[in-house]
């Protein structure tokens, strides 16, 4: 009897232990994951910060950006100079935003050109360097998970005509589709109010160019600060070309900070988005109207607000 019962102690001891080990390391496993699920809010739409706006609140290291977006309920980020990154730092983000289910938004393919006339021109050595951009591109869009790259023609060139100067454009869009479509990849074209110089400046023109190119590599950026400034109509243009649209980015007006700190009427703008039953990303690329982290949680409270549609 003595033998059975210490028998039954000693093995009750080893289970208990067991038990507590296995308790212990569920305990763990569900603290890291409450890491990367909780979440404070809970939005109808993709929005996605960029990295720096949270700096205040989360710190310089740009996983724990990530971290503070996901458990602040943002369900993607963008970063239009990813391509410029280190390939060991692309990686990184890509590998965490796997772990926080984020989305991977825009980032720029050809930047250094953009402020220049460049497909405009017809010029073999324009063409062939943004070609080579959206090669690399792909490498980045692997490394990062990342579907959607912004793509901006350039500036006019004075002395030639619009027609020849369209040509010109939709021919080097299409040898760009020849990259980006074996990959399930898009371009999204961004027409921009930053200076009469620049070629695309409207939703329509870029409809229609995107109707020639014919791909579902190039598509439609409405950037509704941008087309605040140079169309209004907000919601009229955005559903005349709703065919070509894959990629939204969010900015008020005056001063090109978070929704509610101008203008547009967001909530509206949101509503109709979400009617659309939209599921792309909208991209924050807007700074914050006020400082630190006041300005921070300003900006949460910004899009809870004209999320509450």
């Amino acid at each position: 009897m003595y033998l059975q019962r210490r028998n039954f102690v000693k093995k009750s001891l080893t289970l208990g232990v067991s038990a507590l080990a296995a308790l212990e390391i569920g305990n763990a496993v569900a603290s890291e994951k409450t890491t990367y699920l909780y979440q404070k809010n809970s939005f109808k739409l993709n929005y996605a910060p960029h990295f720096g706006m949270f700096e205040n609140s989360a710190g310089k290291d740009l996983i724990d950006q990530l971290k503070f977006m996901a458990n602040n309920g943002f369900t993607a980020i963008e970063d239009n100079g990813m391509r410029d990154r280190p390939k060991e730092i692309q990686d990184k983000i890509g590998q965490e935003l796997v772990k926080l289910g984020m989305k991977m938004g825009v980032f720029v393919v050809n930047g250094d050109t953009a402020w220049s006339p460049t497909l405009t021109t017809g010029d073999k050595d324009s063409r062939e360097k943004f070609l080579a951009a959206c090669k690399n591109s792909v490498e980045v869009a692997k490394r990062t998970n990342a579907k959607w790259m912004t793509v901006v023609p350039g500036f006019f060139k004075h002395d030639l005509a619009m027609g020849y100067q369209t040509a010109h454009v939709i021919e080097s869009l299409r040898r760009a589709c020849d990259i980006f479509e074996p990959h399930g990849l898009v371009m999204v074209l961004e027409p921009l109010s930053d200076t009469p110089e620049l070629f695309l400046r409207n939703s329509d023109q870029t409809f229609m160019i995107c109707k020639a190119v014919n791909s579902p590599s190039c598509k439609l950026l409405f950037d509704i600060y941008h087309m605040q400034k140079n169309e209004g109509h907000l919601i009229n243009n955005m559903n005349a070309a709703w065919d070509e649209i894959a990629y939204i980015q969010i900015g008020d007006n005056p001063g090109r900070n978070e929704p509610t700190s101008g203008e547009i009427n967001y909530k509206n703008v949101f509503k109709n988005i979400y009617s659309k039953q939209f599921k792309g990303i909208l991209g924050m690329e807007h700074g914050n109207s006020k400082s630190g982290k006041e300005g921070e949680m300003a900006v949460i409270e910004a899009y809870k607000a004209s999320d509450s549609f």
